[in-house]
């Protein structure tokens, strides 16, 4: 008797404080019911309180991963995060042309949430011609989102239209926009875009510190959800439903002195 789970692979950064990029990226996968395998695309030394280094990963060595897990793992889903410049986009990107996987989720990470850039200036426009047109979605924050358009950043829901029309463009085949950034508002939304509608995803705000890593999970989730055969939209709300209650079970986590991770096993 043999016991399936779909394979996700993330391809991202490692988070030395274990919150955020491969090591939030496996959890979730994990907690959603996939089994994770990784290709790491830089090291960065931090935790709660911030990046403190960040080292990249030479092209061989990313291509030596992607090669070792396509060449041999079922991957359902990838999940693509922080690549930090060009070079690795374009190397990443050159694979999935090669291996077309069915989903591809996209977190296009620029900025951390402790305000640390991610991805180098030169690489916007690669991330834009080399890896959108080939997401099934992309799940900015609104910085990102701002960056990846050019426009400024909503001052509230009311003013989110422009920004969604926008994103609308990208070329890509959905993107879902995330809300958490108006830290002031009672309510957390994210859009879904597509080609025939745009959708609000809602729920009420935990109001907490501890949302490192917020995006990786959010978006390793989804990637898991569609691996599972969900429809995109199905897939959305189950992981907006998880991340919302990873959000309020990590509310009362005590670790580290700075932005703390959610909890991915509140399952358990």
């Amino acid at each position: 008797m043999h016991n399936h789970k779909a394979v996700i692979l993330t391809i991202a950064g490692s988070d030395s404080g274990g919150g955020a990029g491969i090591q939030a990226d496996i959890k979730a996968i994990s907690a959603t019911g996939g089994y994770a395998c990784s290709v790491i695309t830089a090291l960065t030394a931090q935790n709660t309180r911030g990046v403190s280094a960040v080292h990249p990963v030479p092209q061989p060595m990313i291509r030596a991963q992607l090669e070792a897990v396509f060449g041999d793992l079922p991957v359902a889903a990838v999940k693509v995060g922080m690549l930090g410049d060009g070079a690795t986009i374009r190397t990443v990107a050159e694979a999935l042309r090669r291996y077309r996987p069915a989903h591809l989720v996209m977190d296009p990470v620029m900025v951390s949430a402790n305000g640390d850039m991610l991805l180098a200036e030169e690489a916007v426009a690669a991330l834009r011609e080399e890896l959108l047109p080939l997401a099934d979605v992309i799940t900015p924050n609104l910085p990102e989102a701002a960056r990846l358009t050019g426009r400024d950043i909503p001052a509230g829901p009311g003013e989110v239209e422009p920004l969604l029309a926008a994103l609308s463009g990208l070329g890509c085949r959905a993107v879902l926009l995330k809300g958490g950034f108006w830290q002031r508002e009672a309510r957390s939304p994210d859009w879904l875009i597509t080609a025939d509608e745009v959708r609000c995803f809602d729920a009420p705000r935990v109001v907490t510190a501890n949302t490192h890593g917020t995006g990786c999970t959010l978006s390793a989730a989804l990637a898991c959800y569609l691996a599972q055969g969900l429809s995109l939209e199905l897939a959305v709300a189950s992981a907006k439903h998880y991340i919302d209650r990873a959000i309020l079970a990590g509310s009362t986590l005590r670790i580290g002195g700075g932005r703390g991770p959610v909890d991915h096993f509140f399952r358990r």
